[in-house]
C-alpha cells in the first residue's frame, strides 16, 4: 500500500459494467519526503479507482496489483490496477538520525 494526494480525474465515455458507482482519480504518489512536509523527489503519478469518495487535495492510501482487485472477489471480476483503500485524515513522517558513540 501507498499513499498519494488527489490532483485530478478521469472522465470515460464507457466503463466495465463491474466498475458503476466508482470513478478513476488522477494521484501523486507522495515519498517520505513529501510527507514530512519537504519537496517530493517523485514525479510518479497513479490512476486509482475510487468508491469512497475522495476528492481533489485529499492524502489516500491505495492498493495496487492483485491486491486492488480483493475487495470484488470472489463475486466480481474487475480490471483494476489500483484501488482507493482509504482516505486519511492525516499521515506524518519524523526523521530521526540515531548515532552511535562507538
Amino acid at each position: 500500500m501507498r499513499l498519494g494526494k488527489v490532483v485530478g480525474r478521469v472522465t470515460l465515455q464507457a466503463s466495465y459494467h463491474t466498475l458503476v458507482g466508482g470513478r478513476f482519480m488522477i494521484v501523486e504518489v507522495q515519498d517520505r519526503f513529501s510527507l514530512s512536509g519537504k519537496p517530493r523527489k517523485t514525479s510518479e503519478y497513479v490512476v486509482v479507482y475510487d468508491q469512497l469518495g475522495a476528492g481533489d487535495g485529499d492524502t489516500i492510501a491505495f492498493s495496487e496489483s492483485r491486491e486492488a482487485c480483493m475487495p470484488f472477489y470472489p463475486e466480481k471480476i474487475v480490471p483494476l490496477d489500483a484501488y482507493n483503500s482509504a482516505i486519511l485524515d492525516a499521515a506524518k513522517i519524523e526523521h530521526e538520525i540515531e548515532r552511535s558513540n562507538a
